[in-house]
């Protein structure tokens, strides 16, 4: 599978890695409204972003799990989401200006009405080291973002796996 520019968007462990998001039983829950709605919006207000989300990357589409700022109701197709790219990576994702990445000038979001500018997303990595989503921070404005800000968001991110693998979620 590939990205609306045709980069790859697959890691070399999907398998693996779907198996252990399916194992989590989070695909077939509803929209969170407790520890991650909390974590969203904290997140939000930390960065001062309009729009913070829970996501996990399924085989197909990118599942919302909670969100601060925008009334998701839908999954969105994998080539699509700039969250299949945060899951390729160990580390934060994150992207200052949309408009600047070639890479991105075809994507809907940047490009069609959401407008996204900034985006910014730690994957959440389970103990075991597969990536099956991602915290993501998005903004309409392009800005910094600091070595220091990554470190915040990949902690965040550990926040969330956290209450995932106790099963608090």
């Amino acid at each position: 599978m590939e990205n609306t520019l045709g980069i790859p968007i697959i890691p070399d462990n999907e398998d693996e890695r779907l198996a252990k998001l399916r194992s989590l039983n989070l695909l077939d829950t509803h929209r969170e409204e407790g520890p991650f709605k909390h974590i969203a919006s904290m997140a939000a207000r930390m960065f001062n972003v309009p729009i913070a989300l829970v996501n996990l990357v399924e085989g197909e589409y990118v599942h919302t799990k909670s969100n601060a700022g925008l009334d998701v109701t839908e999954a969105v197709p994998r080539g699509t989401s700039l969250c299949s790219l945060a899951v390729l990576r160990q580390e934060a994702t994150v992207f200052e200006n949309a408009l600047s990445e070639p890479c991105l000038l075809a994507n809907p979001m940047v490009t069609g009405g959401m407008g996204l500018r900034f985006y910014a997303a730690a994957p959440l990595t389970t103990s075991d080291g597969f990536n099956i989503g991602a915290l993501c921070l998005i903004d309409t404005e392009p800005r910094e973002f600091s070595e220091a800000e990554k470190r915040v968001l990949e902690n965040l991110a550990s926040v969330v796996m956290d209450n995932i693998e106790r099963g608090t979620t």
